[in-house]
């Protein structure tokens, strides 16, 4: 159930969705159409979203904060991204959403092809995914991320990094995000507050699960309108090769790039962003 605690205006709710163990789900709904739910990446939050809430004037926006990230809850367990999505799939029936658009970005990707694994097209019309790593540790030429090829020893190393000097680690990591390596200041203030929000135990606990798992396989199996949208920089940016990986694994895909962008396609290009997003929303069936 959707305990709504807030309304902003007729057109934007906010409240908790509760899961059934018992994690209390941060969820905000704009808007009314057909739904595109907005799923952030790894210490990220619904905020990363904002730029998007325009979006509102035709559809439904749904943004929520994934267990242990923005205003949610952390809980001691489930900071996995098979929980995750089926977290997802709980704030779904608790709207009670039919004909919704998964976008997910970075780790977000990966809880929207986990609902995929889990559930199928349940309620759902198609998926976008968004500057993400079907599989971060795959030793592939289309691989560009820093733990190609590697295992979970790196990502172990990372992760005391972070937990060494926290606010240092979530300066470098946002950052290096935007196209120019270089966030600019008002963005870096409350990108990093939300970084911050969530703690170093479950910052640590589901990078370690999602660089782990391997998605690869599941890509030719989405039998859902698909639309891939990646960045391109020198910087952390999944890029052109891993876009065009991904859309050319899943039957039917459109791919676009965002030449002006880094990992934060939808915030560094939002106009651009948000255009090809109606185009794609536009054509679901």
């Amino acid at each position: 159930m959707f305990e709504a605690v807030e309304t902003r205006d007729d057109n934007h709710v906010a409240g908790w969705v509760t899961t059934t163990d018992s994690a209390r789900l941060w969820v905000e709904v704009r808007g009314q159409g057909r739904p595109v739910i907005l799923i952030h990446g790894w210490t990220m939050s619904s905020q990363f979203w904002r730029r998007q809430h325009g979006l509102a004037d035709a559809f439904q926006v749904v943004t929520l904060d994934l267990r242990g990230h923005g205003r949610s809850e952390t809980p001691l367990r489930g900071q996995t991204i098979p929980r995750y999505a089926r977290d997802l799939r709980e704030v779904i029936r608790a709207l009670d959403l039919k004909g919704a658009a998964l976008v997910g970005w970075s780790m977000g990707g990966s809880v929207a092809l986990d609902y995929w694994h889990q559930f199928g097209g349940d309620r759902l019309s198609g998926i976008a995914l968004v500057e993400s790593s079907p599989h971060p540790m795959a030793d592939a030429p289309w691989n560009t991320h820093r733990y190609r090829g590697l295992g979970p020893e790196a990502v172990r190393a990372d992760m005391e990094a972070m937990r060494l000097d926290r606010a240092a680690f979530g300066t470098r990591f946002i950052n290096e995000m935007f196209i120019s390596g270089q966030a600019p200041a008002h963005a870096l203030r409350w990108m990093r507050a939300e970084h911050l929000l969530t703690d170093d135990h479950t910052a640590s606990a589901i990078y370690e699960d999602y660089a782990a798992r391997d998605y690869v396989p599941l890509l030719p199996t989405v039998a859902l309108p698909a639309l891939a949208v990646y960045g391109r920089s020198r910087h952390m940016c999944f890029g052109p090769s891993a876009g065009r990986f991904v859309a050319g694994s899943i039957p039917g895909a459109r791919l676009v790039i965002l030449e002006r962008s880094g990992h934060l396609p939808f915030y560094e290009e939002p106009d651009t962003f948000n255009a090809e997003m109606r185009r794609f929303l536009a054509a679901l069936p």
